[in-house]
């Protein structure tokens, strides 16, 4: 026998649904028998007005009114169609009832709501799985705690309430130190472990109200609420000793970690979150510098902002010469030790400022290297030493090339092209890298040699001594000529130690077959005693000093004779 089909009434009561009528003329809400299963423990009088209903709704009271009102009206027996969801709940201690309620409203003459009719359904599950979204959304994955950009909105509101209430506020970066040695050392996962247990040691650390997110791979930002300058400091110091008095157990063993930490207060030093962002980062760059571990708060520099002032200019300044096509080269002659002939001449970067006044090397490229137009610079260069050696099918030169450009793709495209172009320009080529490059990259170094060399052009290791190459590194890149940096040949006819260093340089590099060049020879006295060790080539004052002119077809007795 077919069972009978339930009561309407039944069915909305299981799926937890009701009915209702509302006449908004008189305000009078009319519930189905349902409604006890929707809304349990309610009295009745607290649903049977729409005001009164709308005391028990949340976030606003005025959403159901403010839902009919923003709809547009449909006139006819069908009505206008809306939907709403909001919360119930009869005081701040009841859990939260969460309601979809869809209907249609009716208009009376004047085109205003009349009544309406509809039904609720609780709607628990689908809220918890929004807001479950929603936070998620909000939330960095590894840690839990706010991702970049909820913890930028986050300073953001700090900065605009510290400034309507004149109160104070600190934003700290903390940078956790070495995280790319554990990564190396140990693996991702261990890293990832690393990152989760100092944020854990943060937030076991942070005041009511503060916020703690994650700013980057290794860097966490805080923002502590009701925060001076003092305060600031010993924050700092607890957040330190809490992350480098223990060791973070992982699953590979006991891992000894610290961080850094940068801070500016708000909103006397930062007043908008790219100026809290950026003196924080700045703040912090200089504490991990200093020392891994420390903590440096950001103060107004007068010398400091007058350089970026300066940056600014100069940055402008070398863009336009770049446009303008006044970049220049100046010509330094390096010269056979034995006989001073010619052997080559270094091409030295010069920046004609359009009033008669040029900039020299020293100028230009410290600064282009720190504002990233080194690369362009040496771009320009590359250009006009091609042009050179095309025209004068004579002469050999050198060009200087920064760390970076040495891992410009672009830089070798170029060279390339224009070896390409001009048959013949390769091998009267010498390319000088700092020895900076060799001992920091030695692998990728010793690819582009090999590339260049392949052109048959020479590389050369420029300011040797300065830096930490090892002669194994010179063997292994291949160059062919190591210049020795000036400051140990400038005083070998006063300094016994620079003596015993220049001369053991040459006898070791001759030995690996490698060509050397004295830089900064002042005198004849000097050029001899390199000479005597078995130097190749001197440049330098006693030779003569870099210049505009183009040197070719000088005469010989133009340039010093050898003793």
């Amino acid at each position: 026998m077919t069972p009978g089909l339930p009561q309407a009434s039944d069915i909305l009561a299981a799926l937890g649904q009701a009915v209702f009528a509302w006449d908004i003329a008189s305000d009078a809400i009319v519930w189905g028998e349902q409604v006890s299963a929707v809304f349990p423990g309610i009295p009745a009088e607290r649903l049977s007005t729409g005001a009164e209903f709308a005391k028990l709704i949340e976030p606003a009271q005025t959403l159901r009114t403010a839902a009919l009102a923003l709809t547009s009206p449909v006139h006819g027996a069908d009505g206008t169609p809306y939907r709403i969801e909001y919360g119930v709940r009869m005081s701040a201690s009841d859990p939260v009832i969460w309601i979809e309620e869809t209907g249609r409203w009716f208009a009376g003459p004047d085109g205003r709501p009349t009544r309406a009719i509809g039904s609720v359904r609780i709607n628990n599950e689908r809220h918890a799985r929004d807001e479950e979204l929603s936070r998620l959304a909000r939330l960095d994955p590894l840690t839990g705690e706010l991702n970049r950009s909820h913890l930028i909105a986050a300073l953001a509101e700090a900065i605009e309430e510290t400034t309507r209430f004149r109160s104070t506020a600190a934003f700290m970066l903390v940078g956790i130190d070495h995280l790319a040695r554990i990564n190396d050392a140990f693996g991702f996962d261990v890293a990832d472990a690393v990152i989760l247990d100092v944020a854990k040691r943060i937030r076991a650390r942070l005041r009511g109200g503060d916020v703690l997110g994650r700013f980057s791979g290794n860097k966490f930002g805080l923002i502590l609420k009701n925060c001076t300058v003092d305060d600031m400091n010993v924050a700092a110091e607890r957040f330190l000793a809490g992350i480098r008095d223990e060791v973070v157990p992982t699953k590979s063993g006991p891992v000894s970690v610290t961080a850094s930490i940068g801070a500016v207060s708000l909103p006397r030093y930062a007043r908008n979150t790219d100026e809290a962002v950026n003196r924080a980062h700045e703040t912090l760059d200089a504490a991990k510098r200093r020392r891994s571990g420390s903590f440096a708060a950001w103060r107004p520099d007068a010398a400091r902002d007058a350089q970026r002032r300066v940056n600014i200019r100069v940055t402008d300044e070398i863009v336009t010469a770049l446009n303008e096509r006044r970049i220049r080269l100046a010509y330094e002659p390096v010269v056979s030790a034995v006989s001073r002939e010619r052997a080559f001449h270094e091409c030295l970067v010069r920046m004609d400022q359009g009033d008669g006044q040029v900039l020299l090397a020293p100028d230009i490229v410290p600064v282009a290297e720190r504002l990233g137009l080194i690369r362009l610079v040496d771009h320009r260069v590359l250009e006009l030493v091609v042009a050179e050696l095309a025209a004068a099918p004579d002469v050999c030169l050198s060009l200087n090339i920064s760390p970076d450009t040495t891992m410009d793709p672009d830089w070798w495209a170029g060279i390339e092209s224009l070896m390409l172009a001009h048959p013949g320009v390769a091998e009267r080529l010498i390319v000088e890298i700092t020895e900076t490059v060799a001992i920091q990259d030695v692998d990728d170094v010793r690819a582009f040699v090999s590339r260049l060399k392949h052109f048959g052009s020479r590389i050369a290791i420029d300011d040797f001594g300065a830096g930490y190459t090892s002669f194994r590194n010179l063997r292994k890149l291949g160059v062919d000529i190591v210049k020795i940096d000036g400051a140990f040949v400038q005083n070998i006819t006063h300094s016994a130690d620079d003596r015993a260093f220049v001369q053991t340089l040459i006898d070791l590099a001759r030995r690996l077959d490698i060509k050397t060049v004295a830089e900064w020879v002042q005198d004849d006295e000097a050029a001899n005693m390199l000479r005597d060790w078995g130097c190749d080539y001197i440049q330098g004052r006693l030779i003569g000093l870099a210049s505009a002119e183009r040197p070719w077809g000088v005469p010989s007795d133009a340039l010093p004779a050898a003793s």
